[in-house]
Order: C-alpha cells, then structure tokens, then sequence
C-alpha cells in the first residue's frame, strides 16, 4: 500500500491515476513508461497561484519542458523560468509570451544572450561580463533589453548541497555585498534597463524559515536599489519549494509559504512607497506528484540483497544516484496487497550505482510484474539519456479517464540521429 494521494487509486488490485489503469497502460504503451495526469498538473498550479494572488507564478521549465507540459500550464497562466535557448524555444512554442519568461542561468552563450535579446525577452544577469556582453549584443541589434540581477543572498536552505543555490560557496548569482555596484553599471550602459531583481535559494526546502531570510535580504537590497534611481517592476524569490517524498514527510504548503513571505514583502514596498510585481518560480510542487514511471520487472535475484530489476534505470530517473532522493514504490498489478519481503530495486544500466530504492517492504515481487515509481515529474523525464544505448521512453498525459501520447518513445534510428559517419570510414 502506498501514502495517499487524491490522484491515485486501486481498482480490481490495480494501480490507477487520474482513473486510468497503470497495468492497462503498459500494455498499450510499452515500458518503461512516463505517465501524467493533467488534473493534477492543473490542480497544483491553481493551489500555488490561490495563495499568491497578487503575483506571477513562472513555471521552472527545467522540471519537466515537454511541450504538452508547458501548453497546459500557459492555458492555466503560467509564465517561465527558463535557463537555456532550448527551454526558451519550447516556452516559445507553447505559448508563452516572452514578456511573462526570465532568462536565468550563470553561463550564458552570446548565441542565448543574443536570443533573449531578439525574442524581447527579460535577462536575469548572473555576472558583469555577461551584462557587458549584453550591452553589446543589444546594442548591435538596436535593442533595450530589460535585465534583472541574479543575487547570492547567503541563505542556507538546509536541503542537499548539489541543489542548495543560495550559498555563499555557489555558482550562481552575484554576491548580494556586490549588487548596488552592479546596478550602477547598468544604469550607465547603452541598451541596458534594470528593472528587476532575482535570487534562488535552492530545490526541495521543507522549511519556509530559508525563505523568510532570503526575502528579508532582498527587500533590503530592493530599498538600497531604489535609492540609486532603480525603478523595479519586479522582484523574484525564485522556487524551492519541496514536496513530501518520503512516507510521512511535510513539507509547507504554498499557504505557508506565503504567509512566511507576503507580510516582508508587502510591508518593506508599501514603506518605500514602490509597487513591483512579485515573481515565483515554481517546478517541483506543480509537478513532481502529477507523474508516474512505470517499469516492468526483469528479474528477481535473491543475492547480497533480493534485487528486482526493471526495464528503467537511472537513464530515466537520475535523482535517486543523484541526489539519494526517496521516491515511493507500487507493486501496481498488485497494489491492494500487504507488503510480504523487503527489496532493492535497482535498473539495468551498467553502473553500481544505478539503485532506485533500498530496502523496501513490497508485495511479493515476480518477473513480469509492474512496478510504479511515484513523484517522478520534476526533473525525471527532463533529466533523462540515452546511455548504454538504450533509447527514451515514451511519455503519457492523462484526461478524462484516457490516455494520450505526448512523446513517442525513441527507436534505434533516434540513438543515430545527428551522428555523421565521415566518408573515408564508409564502405
């Protein structure tokens, strides 16, 4: 039995989500196999953008930018956080309007720069030779961009260090002692306009006191922009905001978050007398529950430890070898039965590593089984490779008690694509 969700049920012993049967899924569609359902995605979005009224919610492309993903959520309101010219171009597409998208990421090409610049898209500046480079590339296209500042606040967001993005030791951002001096140079460069203000604390936060401290710190620097002459139309708090993986897990709602943020934010504008629009960058809590992998069993070993091995490793689903993340687990062709034995589940790439689950209580495991990994997407699907050779996997959205393919799954033609063998090697 698993930890209840209002997506998922058991039917006839079945595993379902958004009413659909998982078994009957990987019959018609193969395994592995990503499966979301639509209603979720929605109801997400729309409970983060109640408790945030008054704000832009910008949907953190990078948790998952498949195509259908980012229709569905433009049709509910959504803008972007976008951090490559690959997750513009899909925002792009499916709808978004380049005035509702921030470019972020601390290593920009000139050939991204010169995209966001062209799709009038707002830049989030990670660095002052990126916002020297800026100030040319719009200025060869005749062009103002408007930018923001990506600030290192120094905030520790007590979650795993390869996603805490708001340390003093991180990659990102400008460090926040740095900032006014930033804007100044803004200020006095050609094609340049700041107009707002960024930072990120990091992935997976249960305790909405990181985000207090980060917004504190930042009021403070929107108070000590104003008073150079900045006029902000926006400050970002970013995202973060985690969600229960594990069995008895909490994790805030985006209410609490709200109440932990809103009263910093409304009080230090109303005192300043300025009224930007506060920007949210949420993925991982629109996303992670509304999707689940389905994997057929391979093999039942009983070794070191009884290891089930399915058909989808860590070229699926990197964040267990990643990021030692808990991700559930159903037996779903038997999914109203007692757990019975405890086992490995591990995947068939050809790493040690590639575990997606220790020691879990399941239900007699059998080959041909189907199992069910839960909360998979956030940074499952869009994390993904074609390692070992092993093509993607298809991806299913679900409505109305259907099942709709919105990615195909990858042939043995899709391993070759772009790969060009030269003519002396040929014959």
């Amino acid at each position: 039995m698993f930890q209840h969700r209002d997506h998922l049920g058991i039917e006839n012993g079945h595993l379902t989500i958004g009413g659909v049967d998982a078994v009957a899924m990987a019959e018609k569609f193969g395994t592995p196999l990503y499966v979301t359902d639509e209603s979720r995605l929605r109801a997400n979005y729309q409970r983060f953008q109640s408790a945030f009224p008054d704000a832009d919610i910008y949907y953190a492309a990078k948790a998952n930018y498949n195509l259908t993903i980012l229709k569905i959520l433009a049709q509910e309101g959504a803008g972007a956080d976008v951090f490559s010219d690959g997750e513009l171009f899909c925002a792009l597409k499916a709808g978004i309007s380049p005035d509702r998208m921030l470019f972020n990421g601390n290593s920009k090409t000139d050939a991204e720069l010169e995209m966001a610049v062209r799709e009038g898209v707002r830049v989030s500046v990670d660095s002052l030779d990126e916002l020297r480079m800026l100030s040319k590339i719009a200025g060869v296209q005749g062009a103002e961009v408007e930018v923001a500042f990506r600030v290192n606040p120094d905030v520790s967001p007590k979650t795993h260090p390869k996603i805490a993005t708001g340390l003093k030791t991180s990659k990102f951002g400008i460090p926040h002692a740095e900032v006014v001096s930033a804007y100044k140079e803004a200020l006095a460069l050609k094609n340049i306009k700041p107009v707002g203000i960024h930072c990120h604390i990091g992935s997976q936060i249960l305790d909405v006191a990181p985000f207090a401290e980060s917004a504190r710190k930042m009021m403070e620097l929107v108070e000590r922009v104003n008073k150079i002459g900045v006029e902000l139309k926006f400050v970002d708090l970013g995202g973060g905001l985690g969600v229960p993986y594990k069995p008895g897990e909490k994790a805030p709602s985006p209410s609490e978050l709200a109440d932990a943020i809103l009263p910093i934010f409304e009080e230090r504008t109303k005192s300043l007398g300025i009224a930007p629009k506060l920007i949210l960058e949420p993925g991982r809590y629109i996303g992670a529950d509304s999707t689940i992998l389905l994997a057929r069993v391979n093999t039942v070993k009983r070794a070191y430890k009884n290891f089930v091995g399915i058909d989808a490793g860590f070229n699926l689903l990197l964040r267990p070898v990643m990021y030692d993340a808990h991700h559930d687990i159903v037996v779903a062709n038997k999914a109203n039965q007692s757990p019975s034995d405890t086992y490995t589940v591990v995947g068939p790439i050809c790493e040690s590593g590639d575990v997606l689950a220790s020691d879990r209580s399941l239900p007699k495991v059998e080959k041909g089984d189907l199992l069910a990994i839960l909360d998979v997407g956030a940074y499952g699907f869009s994390m993904s490779s074609q390692y070992n050779g092993r093509p993607r996997c298809a991806e299913v959205l679900v409505c109305d008690g259907k099942a709709e393919i919105v990615r195909k799954r990858e042939s043995y033609d899709d391993l070759l694509k772009n790969q060009v063998i030269p003519s002396r090697l040929k014959g």
